[in-house]
């Protein structure tokens, strides 16, 4: 009997989620012809500080779809955050030819961010945060910067101990 390959089943496994930022077909033209395929780029997070992004490829849609998920969650982060889920630090990410800033906000701000950074934040837990996509508006592209931007936050303990102080020192 094959196991259910049911999506649900999946995601109530290893507790994560998926999210379908941009599907492409991409078209090869051959001498028989023109080959159609499918590209999918897939953001994976478990909505507590852990998210990854993944690039697949294949003949058919859901097929691209599992590729891009399994990409994902090889290329998974942490991403520090406060108790009021936000992160600790403003911060910049670039990829390529997008830059995306990420600042901190205060309780009940909200998530205020385009559509591809939005996946990313939102899968990695993050409640409170403004962001601003600068540059190119390439959706692969600024969904890798953002995950670059947000994998350089760094804690406050980390910080004080890179620098040999304590964090009553690094705060003040």
């Amino acid at each position: 009997m094959r196991p259910n390959n049911n999506r649900r089943n999946r995601e109530e496994d290893n507790g994560m989620e998926d999210r379908v930022v941009a599907i492409k077909r991409v078209t090869k033209v051959v001498k028989g012809g023109r080959n159609m395929r499918f590209s999918a780029l897939v953001v994976v997070g478990d909505g507590n500080g852990h998210v990854g992004a993944g690039l697949g490829k294949a003949a058919e849609i859901p097929e691209a779809i599992r590729k891009g998920r399994e990409d994902a969650q090889k290329n998974m982060i942490t991403v520090a955050r406060t108790d009021f889920n936000s992160i600790t630090h403003d911060n910049y990410g670039v990829y390529g030819g997008a830059k995306v800033l990420l600042k901190r906000a205060p309780e009940g701000t909200g998530v205020i961010a385009g559509g591809p950074a939005r996946a990313v934040i939102e899968l990695a837990g993050i409640k409170n945060i403004r962001t601003k996509s600068l540059g190119s508006n390439n959706k692969q592209n600024v969904v890798f910067a953002t995950l670059a931007g947000l994998k350089e936050i760094k804690t406050p303990e980390e910080v004080a101990r890179l620098r040999g102080k304590s964090v009553e020192e690094i705060l003040a």
